[in-house]
């Protein structure tokens, strides 16, 4: 076993039926490091899970006729499912309603009682329910959560408290000696600035009003609040305070956490001052990455911008999905997830530079050479420039690795892929396979080209397993770990009909699929929901038409008088002038809103608003039989 040891985890995700890229971004990134730490030789424990109780699961449950176990259950399987289809090979999954959690949480619980460092108290705060978070009055932005921007509530009751005042001078401290806990730097400076510095308040650390919860054992009429709860499985799930705490002692402290920036606040100022308290080494690093968005905006199903990422697997396979939120997003901002983008990158990465540079490499060893190249007898001074490159590169990888620089870690095998390709062009092996003479040099070109696909699949095969394997095979080579990370195998013997890794996608074709997708999207989305109350402040009436003119400033406007009953008689703009005509349009008896308040539309007085629908691109006025006044209910 090695003495090297590497502890990753990703923040156990709360259950959600309607997985989507943004939820795999974490897990790939961790998956990545885990995988590449276990090939250099670590003893390796990645951590993921699931965060389920709580106010939400509760609410949710009881909407749909369940136990909150029985709702999240189906959930769990489907994440599961997700994490086998995107190759995440860790090491344990942590459900926060596993037994074993639960007692611990509550040994934590009660240990921090004991000594003084939880107490009970009142609680009168603001709390988002959707962010399961507590906020003081000066923390709101405009009323609302900052961290959602949704409603919050104002909460009262009995509950206990840590006393993280307490440990504030300690976690000031130790952060100034160790400012590597926090990354990036930015993330520092915004929790010492916004939250260190203005002064911690104790913490609310349980719920009388939630029951879908850990109990505390020595008050039953409470809950342990749910960010406790969650933030203990990093040590729950290694047996702290069991009967085996073996894996403890084994993996703590934690090498990295890695996170979402909206919850870096809790795990570099609740997590530590809890470890503080409990007397345990706080973790070597918390990582708060950026988010994936689409369009600029967070994912949802509601934004009418999800799509499950087995879709993408299905459509463009695993590696492709890895590969591209890899690479694509600099590790600590937000990045933008596109679909065509990463068609094109597939086009142009994968298919081109890797996958067309593995198929023309084997072809042309299987023509020349029957398959099989040896090591090479001679090398020129292009040679040496290709294999100090290739030999570089461990090492090149390693240092971005270890500066959680992933996206630069690819970029680098990338960059000597593309180097072979361009040594393909420099040395020309079909003209060398012409001269009798010159079968030398041929095998020690497709030599050299080989151990450097070799090489670059050796460093590409965290981050894209399957296609690394495939190389592999195609190469069919055993060197290919890291214990061979130099030019120098005695010779190859590759397959004779090689898979193909990567086909080119159609980007003409995916871009009219998604155009099409979208404009579906925007026919089939629905406003927000209102209530009976909020439609009966909607006065509807029969109108109709007395004359109607082009508004003056604006070609697809129609100025119209409009008698709506009684004697009432508006003038409405409506913009309807490039579909219909003011002559077409007088005499017609159409539906108004009577009680919008009256703007000025270019310059001129509008009344209401006449009501018209619309598809692909035509509009029916909607006619009424009814007299004008009449009410539409």
């Amino acid at each position: 076993m090695s003495d090297k040891k590497y502890y990753v985890t990703t923040p156990i995700y709360y259950p959600s039926a309607n997985f989507h890229v943004g939820h795999c971004y974490t897990t790939c990134i961790a998956d990545a490091l885990a995988r590449y730490k276990r090939e250099k030789g670590y003893d390796v424990f990645f951590l993921t899970g699931s965060d389920e109780h709580g106010q939400k699961i509760e609410d949710r449950a009881k909407k749909a006729g369940l136990t909150p176990k029985e709702f999240v259950d189906p959930i769990i399987d489907n994440a599961k499912d997700l994490w086998e289809a995107l190759d995440i090979s860790y090491d344990k999954f942590i459900r926060t309603t596993d037994p074993e959690h639960v007692e611990c949480v509550q040994k934590v619980f009660q240990k921090l009682y004991d000594q003084g460092d939880i107490y009970k108290g009142s609680y009168e705060g603001w709390y988002c329910t959707p962010c399961e978070s507590f906020w003081t009055e000066s923390q709101l932005v405009d009323g609302k959560c900052p961290d959602c921007g949704r409603g919050v509530k104002l909460m009262k009751e009995d509950a206990y408290f840590l006393r993280l005042s307490k440990y504030q001078p300690q976690l000031e401290a130790y952060l100034e000696e160790n400012r590597d806990l926090m990354q990036p730097e930015s993330r520092y400076n915004e929790m010492v600035n916004n939250f260190l510095k203005p002064g911690l308040k104790d913490l609310c650390v349980s719920r009388a009003s939630v029951k879908w919860g850990i109990p505390v054992t020595f008050d039953e009429s409470q809950t342990v609040y749910v960010w406790v709860d969650a933030l203990t499985n990093y040590i729950s799930a290694l047996g702290y305070l069991s009967e085996d705490d073996s894996n403890f002692q084994k993996y703590w402290p934690a090498d990295l956490h890695l996170v979402g920036k909206e919850i870096f606040r809790f795990h570099t100022i609740i997590w530590p001052i809890i470890l503080m308290a409990l007397g345990l080494p706080l973790p070597k690093k918390v990582y708060g990455h950026g988010w994936l968005t689409i369009g600029g905006g967070k994912i949802s199903k509601s934004s009418g911008n999800y799509k499950d990422p087995r879709e993408f697997i299905r459509d463009y396979g695993t590696d492709t999905l890895r590969y591209f939120i890899l690479s694509e997003v600099p590790f600590g901002s937000d990045g933008n997830f596109s679909e065509l983008m990463m068609v094109e990158r597939r086009n142009s990465d994968l298919a081109n530079i890797l996958g067309n540079l593995v198929n023309r490499t084997i072809s042309m060893t299987n023509k020349y050479f029957g398959g099989h190249v040896d090591r090479m007898k001679a090398i020129t001074d292009l040679d040496k420039e290709v294999i100090i490159q290739l030999n570089h590169l461990d090492k090149e990888v390693e240092a971005k690795i270890d500066a959680l620089d992933i996206p630069g870690a690819l970029e680098i095998v990338f960059a000597a892929l593309k180097r072979l390709n361009k040594y393909i062009d420099e040395t020309m092996p079909w003209a060398l396979a012409k001269d009798e003479a010159t079968r030398g040099r041929l095998n020690d070109v497709l030599y050299l080209i080989l151990e450097g696909i070799r090489l670059c699949a050796i460093e590409l095969k965290a981050f894209m397993p399957s296609t690394a394997d495939k190389i592999f095979n195609i190469l069919n080579t055993k060197y290919n770990t890291f214990d061979y990370t130099k030019v120098g195998v005695k010779m190859f013997d590759v397959v004779e009909k090689p898979e193909i890794l990567f086909t080119r996608i159609d980007e003409a074709e995916v871009k009219a699929r998604i155009e099409a997708e979208e404009e579906l999207a925007k026919k089939a989305e629905h406003l927000p929901e209102i209530t009976i109350d909020d439609f009966a402040k909607v006065e509807l009436r029969v109108g109709q038409v007395l004359e109607s003119r082009r508004h003056p400033e604006a070609d697809k406007l129609l100025v119209s008088k409009i008698d709506i009953g009684y004697g009432d008689i508006r003038q409405i703009v409506t913009g309807i002038a490039d579909k219909v005509s003011p002559e077409e349009f007088v005499g017609k008896k159409v539906i108004v809103v009577a009680n919008l308040k009256p703007a000025k539309i270019r310059g001129v007085d509008s009344e209401g608003m006449v009501l018209v629908g619309e598809e692909d691109d035509k509009i029916d006025i909607l006619l009424s039989n009814l007299e004008p006044g009449a009410k539409i209910h």
